[in-house]
């Protein structure tokens, strides 16, 4: 099985960095607050339900990145995640940042009390999905050279969606559609993530946050966990993670070693938080999301 294990002393990632930061940046187009749903998508039009796309000015067609920001599935804000997108518009891969519906979230604020469960929100990453695949052409990028990663919760849903094909079998889709997957910073098993919060200091926070994002059910905690759908891993994957998830992602990564599945890459930043690792990939010099972009020319470049 092949593994990249990166700590901040591995050579290839500053060999990775200078081959990055060689090429010239790329003007930027950038296409606020598009619906990816339309009136005959059965499910319910709000402002969260919308993309932006942050692209690169070529002639032509360029990887897309459909990157799915954090917030634990309750206080997610596309336009956050525009920083580290021009990043990576800039080096000609384009960006979707899709928001999606929120969940209640009254351990953060109280006003935060109302808002939907799962699967919504991976609903509407689909219906996202869909949209840009048939809205490629009009906007430059390779409808065959999608890519999906996100962090935090973002990462969850990327995980999910590339593993669990019913979602984007409602489409007419299947996880085929994505050449990579990227999740960053995630929780991959919500009956293990709820545990750790019953376990823990903030024992509230099991029903208050896991369970107002999932529903209260063994059976709803299961269905949510990217881990119970191991058949369904089959694209390339770069897993990364920050120093304080790295527990959740180890979790994943031992079971994708139960497995004969060999096309992934796993990369631990230990000298960033989980703040401070989202912070680093929007920088101008970032190690960690060149390693992203390495990733994503590889696999542009196999075909």
């Amino acid at each position: 099985m092949k593994y990249l294990i990166a700590t901040a002393f591995a050579s290839f990632v500053f060999l990775a960095g200078i081959q990055a930061q060689a090429k010239m940046p790329f003007e930027l187009r950038l296409h606020e607050n598009l619906a990816y749903l339309n009136q005959s998508d059965d499910l319910s039009v709000d402002s969260l339900q919308r993309l932006n796309l942050i692209l690169p000015k070529m002639e032509a067609p360029y990887p897309l990145l459909i990157w799915i920001g954090g917030g634990a599935w309750s206080y997610v804000d596309r336009h956050q995640e525009t920083g580290i997108a021009k990043q990576f518009a800039q080096r000609g891969i384009g960006v979707a940042s899709v928001g999606h519906r929120l969940s209640p979230a009254t351990w953060r604020n109280p006003e935060w009390s109302s808002g939907i469960q799962h699967p919504k929100h991976i609903e509407d990453v689909a219906a996202a999905v869909h949209w840009l695949v048939e809205h490629a052409q009009e906007y430059g990028y390779d409808s065959e050279q999608l890519f999906i990663g996100g962090y935090s919760s973002g990462a969850h849903l990327a995980a999910l969606i590339s593993m669990d094909s019913t979602y984007l079998a409602s489409y007419q889709l299947s996880p085929s559609v994505f050449k990579g997957v990227i999740p960053i910073s995630g929780t991959y098993d919500v009956v293990d993530y709820h545990q750790v919060f019953l376990n823990g200091s903030r024992p509230e926070l099991a029903q208050l946050h896991v369970e107002a994002v999932f529903g209260d059910t063994q059976e709803q905690l299961i269905a949510a966990s990217p881990v119970q759908y191991m058949e369904g891993l089959q694209q390339p994957t770069l897993l990364m993670c920050d120093n304080n998830l790295h527990n959740y992602t180890r979790l994943f990564e031992d079971k994708i070693r139960e497995t004969d599945f060999q096309q992934v890459q796993v990369v631990y930043s230990y000298e960033f938080s989980h703040a401070e690792l989202w912070r680093h990939l929007a920088e101008a010099k970032s190690k960690y999301r060149n390693i992203i972009i390495d990733f994503i020319e590889e696999q542009v470049a196999r075909g």
